[in-house]
């Protein structure tokens, strides 16, 4: 019976350890309301009632918010889409008379790396409330697959000094490909190469990429480049 018993334990802390380090699964959620205004929202979201899982979908979802020109006092996904909506119902009661397309708000992302130690998942938002044209952002969320944090630049790479000279030298090499015949004097408005704000990985290699305005004018668009593995590796504390 004793012996038993020891092995019926041993065998339950194998299975909890094997269910703690199960990979998180992802599916597409779309949320599909009868808004007035232009509105969708199709998005990953970790599936199950796991805390890695409850982690990284409030993760996702607070990035979502943040990229986009709400109220802090909204706090899920589903209350800034309805008070989008009401905020263009309002204008239209207001503003009657305007006669400019309806406003719009997207939402969309996507898996773009998982591995046992890190997810990225890309956000892209775009919104438009009138005006020459809307304001567009992407996000780059990386966490930690093993348990939903986000993860920082700082503990992506080891040496910031020495990473950002690969990237200088790999933006250039980027510039030298670049059909539109753009030089490092389109960018940076004057300062010297800086890493942007958005760095996560692809199965390929570390993207870095600028939003627009971030390092050029709006007529250039996003800024992206990659760095292959075979090149950053060393620089990698995680992959």
């Amino acid at each position: 019976m004793k012996h038993f018993l020891a092995f019926f334990i041993i065998a339950l802390f194998l299975h909890s350890c094997t269910s703690e380090l199960k990979p998180a699964e992802f599916e597409t959620i779309a949320i599909e309301s009868p808004f007035k205004a232009d509105v969708s929202a199709v998005y990953s979201k970790a599936t199950g009632n796991s805390i890695l899982s409850t982690t990284i979908n409030k993760n996702v979802e607070t990035a979502i918010i943040e990229t986009l020109n709400t109220s802090e006092s909204q706090q899920n996904l589903e209350e800034v889409l309805k008070a989008f909506n009401d905020e263009y119902l309002s204008f239209k009661k207001d503003f009657s008379e305007v006669t400019e397309p309806a406003w719009e708000l997207h939402i969309e992302t996507e898996l773009t790396y998982q591995s046992e130690t890190v997810i990225t998942i890309a956000i892209s938002t775009y919104e438009f409330k009138g005006g020459a044209h809307g304001n567009d952002k992407i996000k780059l969320l990386n966490l930690d697959a093993t348990n939903g944090n986000i993860l920082t630049v700082d503990a992506m790479i080891n040496d910031i000094s020495g990473f950002t000279k690969l990237a200088e030298a790999q933006f250039m090499a980027s510039l030298e490909k670049d059909k539109n015949n753009s030089t490092i004097d389109n960018f940076f408005f004057g300062k010297p190469f800086q890493l942007p704000e958005n760095i996560g990985f692809s199965e390929e290699g570390l993207i870095l990429l600028y939003n627009v305005y971030e390092v050029a004018s709006y007529d250039l668009g996003y800024t992206e480049f990659m760095i292959p593995f075979d090149e950053v590796e060393s620089f990698l504390k995680v992959r």
